[in-house]
């Protein structure tokens, strides 16, 4: 069957994987996401990926029957169950370890894979088959008594395992009778117990993410469905730094053959801003603190000059595009893309969402390193640069590579800059910088007011002096712009809706752009719609909504960046850290009080 994006992932904030529904491991870089692919079966682009391919890690069991697949409970661990025709079955336990040890959090660059018999006696072969040079060869291997030592591309690495060998040197099929362990991780020496200190690790993951999860403040309805996007928001963060991407993957196209194939595995200011905004409605101010540090690093390295709208997750500005030719790409529609062109990008949204994503820290007494007076000192040349740019054309927030306009969303993400230092300095009792930054962002205020609103179609438009539609006018309340119930809010959302919305579903925008006219649905915008259908009072409108996107996720529950409008089949990087979010904003709004049943 062609390949799909149903699939789950796994990781420990330091490193991901990918596992489809066989329980094979198709996409995973190592030792970052956005490394070279060491599990790269998902773009290869063949009709057969695991008949003699590379870049995948797979237990076959002779005779497969069934396959069943579930995350351990409020974990990312997966656990898979392989039953043959005889009746036998198997477990696969994948995980990457996580877990306090010596006063830090153990996150090694490492998968285990455990595999034990269940019932009856299953007939197995392990294939390892590392890819390296962006799926272009296998990587040569060396070995020992009890490991095996893969020289990829990006690390050397080294799986320990109490499993004979040769077993996985040679691909044979062989009785499993036993638990075996396997330990996928740096090329170091593992002097321990293989099979007990992976149970060990494993019961202290658990442990961990059980945790993790008691803290967060869910809401009362689908809370499973916030509980998994949370966790895999989390797993798009690289906590050494701080960043979080995109997705985990590359150049899943947003529609067929769409050329619309991009790399998504580096930290855009703006996303990130929307998933720390999620996140703190849970209450997960961990990954707000680290997004922070991540964040006040890359302002300072600007210096109050141009910040790009995204970097690599170890602060890389220079994302320089390039294809990877010996992957054919997802289901061979290539191409595949390393690096990101939007590096390049003017994209003046990035100011505001610099400055949001910092404001709670000056408020918010939880946080172990609450914000200064020499903290907002540091933003302010960012709402500088925001207060000048207010005006200017740019890309947008859709990253159009062929055209520039001064657009709407941009320059209100501006006006919000504005707007917030003038909270933060009435907060800090900056008297004289809070009239400054009041003053600027009613400047920004009335350029809005006077240039976006088109008068002759009675709404705001995408663009200064422009007609077009885009979804971010959807925003414009959810950054207080304006209120819920001002008319030319309510006139804004219903042309949005009339022009954008296709079935159950809204477009970005309708106009063509650098690769045609768009195919498939942005998957936050139906969130959008889903929040402003609430906020007209359209209630059950917008609860039946979006239970329509719950059962479009994946069987792990999570949902890529793009879906069909006829068949709702997901499109593009996956899991998207954009959709996640506007299932957990949604599900806040939507769901009824805990009061309702205590």
């Amino acid at each position: 069957m062609p390949q799909n994006l149903d699939l789950f992932p796994i990781g420990n904030c330091a490193v991901s994987a990918l596992i489809d529904r066989e329980g094979r491991f198709v996409w995973g870089c190592m030792p970052r996401v956005d490394s070279d692919p060491v599990f790269s079966t998902l773009l290869s682009g063949l009709e057969a990926p695991f008949e003699g391919g590379k870049g995948l890690w797979d237990v076959v069991v002779d005779g497969a029957t069934s396959v069943d697949q579930a995350y351990l409970r409020n974990t990312p661990i997966l656990r898979t169950v392989i039953t043959d025709a005889d009746g036998a079955s198997l477990e696969i336990l994948d995980f990457a370890p996580r877990y306090q040890q010596f006063g830090r959090i153990f996150r090694p660059t490492a998968f285990i894979r455990l595999v034990r018999p269940l019932s009856g006696v299953c007939r197995a072969t392990i294939r390892l088959r590392p890819s390296a040079s962006w799926g272009a060869r296998l990587a040569e291997h060396t070995h020992g008594s009890n490991h095996i030592r893969y020289l990829c591309s990006d690390m050397t690495i080294r799986l320990t395992t109490d499993c004979p060998v040769s077993h996985i040197l040679e691909e044979r099929t062989f009785r499993i009778e036993r638990p075996i362990a396997m330990f996928l991780g740096a090329d170091e020496g593992f002097d321990a117990d293989v099979g007990a200190t992976a149970a060990r690790m494993l019961q202290q993951t658990e442990d961990y993410w059980l945790n993790w999860v008691r803290g967060l403040a869910v809401p009362l309805d689908w809370q499973s469905a916030v509980i998994r996007a949370a966790i895999t928001l989390k797993l798009c963060t690289h906590e050494e730094t701080g960043a979080i991407v995109a997705a985990m993957t590359t150049s899943v196209p947003e529609h067929a053959n769409s050329g619309r194939n991009w790399d998504y595995r580096y930290c855009w200011l703006r996303d990130a801003y929307y998933v720390v905004q999620a996140l703190n409605r849970l209450g997960a101010v961990d990954i707000l603190e680290n997004y922070l540090s991540y964040l006040r690093n890359i302002v300072d390295r600007a210096a109050g000059g141009h910040i790009q709208p995204l970097f690599g997750v170890g602060y890389e500005p220079a994302l320089i595009e390039r294809f990877a030719p010996d992957l054919a790409g997802y289901r061979g529609m290539g191409p595949v893309r390393i690096g990101n062109q939007a590096f390049e990008h003017q994209q003046h949204d990035v100011y505001g969402q610099i400055v949001l994503s910092s404001t709670q820290a000056f408020f918010d007494e939880r946080l172990l390193r609450p914000a200064t007076i020499d903290d907002f000192k540091a933003l302010e040349p960012v709402g500088e640069r925001a207060f000048q740019l207010h005006d200017q054309p740019d890309a947008s927030l859709w990253e159009f590579r062929g055209r520039a306009n001064v657009h709407t969303y941009s320059s209100v993400m501006c006006w919000a800059a504005c707007d917030r230092l003038g909270n933060v300095a009435e907060k800090l009792g900056l008297t004289d910088r809070a009239a400054l930054w009041n003053e600027r962002a009613a400047k920004v205020r009335a350029t809005i007011d006077g240039q976006a609103w088109n008068e002759t179609l009675g709404r705001f438009a995408a663009t200064f002096g422009g007609e077009e539609l885009d979804a971010s006018l959807l925003q414009l309340v959810d950054l207080r712009f304006l209120a819920a119930d001002d008319p030319r809010n309510k006139a804004t959302v219903a042309a949005v809706e009339a022009g954008l919305r296709k079935g159950s579903y809204l477009l970005r925008y309708a106009l063509p752009d650098d690769f045609g006219t768009p195919q498939t649905a942005f998957n936050i915008c139906t969130f959008w719609l889903i929040e402003a259908l609430y906020l007209e009072g359209r209630i059950e409108e917008a609860r039946d909504l979006f239970e329509e996107m719950l059962g479009r996720r994946t069987a792990a529950g999570l949902l890529s960046e793009d879906i069909g409008f006829e068949d709702g089949e997901l499109w593009g990087n996956y899991p998207q850290t954009y959709s996640l979010v506007g299932l957990i904003n949604c599900a806040a709004l939507l769901s009824r009080p805990w009061t309702s049943v205590r």
